[in-house]
């Protein structure tokens, strides 16, 4: 097996320009990927998130390739970060974060086991939120290079 490295990727819509957006509330979004054409897949996601009524991307960062954590067997990982402007309140974000996960053939079989695609609320305007399902920020974003490289380099 040849030894992989650490990658900065551009791609269409990887990064995207900033744009303005009328709704109300802000999301920062972590995208994660090792199975499949996970490159075409952010592109799909950009296409699928922008044609949403309810979703504007107003930028996007460079895609970033890194070695898993946690469960270290398997593929290397593609992040990038999205940065959103939406009318969905932080629960309703999660649940259409999770139905998006799965029309892009998320499957969830054991603890940090490889993905189709994997979406984070990282950041939700300045609130913080504490429930069973949801913590908002993140509770691990600040340890993770997969969202503090792409995020560093969105600009």
């Amino acid at each position: 097996m040849k030894s992989e490295k650490v990658k900065i990727i551009k791609a269409t819509f990887f990064p995207a320009p900033i744009k303005n957006s009328n709704k109300k509330n802000r999301a920062l979004i972590g995208v994660g990927c090792n199975l499949g054409n996970c490159i075409r897949r952010f592109k799909k996601l950009y296409l699928f998130l922008s044609s949403h009524p309810k979703i504007d991307v107003l930028q996007t960062s460079i895609i970033y390739k890194n070695p898993p954590f946690g469960y270290i067997n398997q593929p290397w990982f593609y992040n990038t970060i999205m940065v959103i402007a939406t009318d969905f309140s932080p629960d309703e974000l999660l649940h259409f974060l999770l139905y998006v996960e799965k029309k892009f053939g998320r499957k969830r079989s054991f603890k940090n086991a490889p993905r189709t695609l994997d979406l984070d609320i990282i950041l939700y305007n300045n609130i913080k939120v504490n429930k069973k399902n949801l913590i908002i920020p993140h509770p691990y974003f600040k340890n993770r290079d997969s969202v503090l490289v792409p995020l560093a380099l969105k600009d």
